[in-house]
């Protein structure tokens, strides 16, 4: 992935499975990437929903992005500890203009003790209908989810000890 060095800007662009552009994050740093996963953080960066309104994050974010798995994960460094935020959707692709992936509504929030709740079923049920999600899909996301709660439960990858922590270290030297 030429171009996406340590310190590199970098926008995030999310879409539902119609095709729709759902959210953008503004500026981001890029504080790894290689062919299979882009490490990123940003802090108080400004999010333009697809109906155009915009807000702006509140805490510092570790993000961490896969081009195998169907999940996502934005750790969120708040003054009481790291909350996770999940995204199950599909494998990131970078083309130049921004990285991007299909949200699919399905998300898991985890709290600083890495207890997690399942947030969103409702919505992701109506979409699978309305957009006429394949059963494939379906399949697909539902093994994901169960992959990420093992990460989770194991404390491996974006959970494990430090991770959060020491990447914000690195983002904070490209500020």
């Amino acid at each position: 992935m030429a171009g996406l060095l340590p310190g590199s800007n970098i926008r995030i662009q999310s879409y539902k499975h119609n095709g729709q552009l759902h959210r953008v994050w503004g500026s981001s740093l890029v504080l790894k990437s290689n062919s299979n996963m882009m490490i990123i953080g940003n802090d108080k960066t400004i999010v333009t929903e697809s109906d155009g309104r915009t807000w702006t994050t509140r805490e510092p974010a570790i993000c961490y992005f896969h081009t195998r798995y169907w999940f996502n994960v934005i750790g969120m460094l708040r003054n009481d500890g790291i909350y996770y935020y999940c995204n199950i959707s599909s494998p990131y692709v970078y083309d130049e203009e921004a990285l991007k992936y299909i949200d699919y509504d399905l998300d898991v929030k985890v709290f600083p003790d890495m207890t997690y709740t399942l947030l969103d079923e409702d919505e992701y049920e109506l979409h699978k209908q309305q957009m006429n999600y394949p059963k494939v899909i379906d399949r697909i996301l539902y093994s994901n989810l169960e992959y990420l709660i093992r990460w989770i439960r194991q404390s491996k990858g974006p959970f494990a000890p430090e991770f959060v922590d020491q990447w914000y270290e690195m983002y904070l030297t490209f500020r």
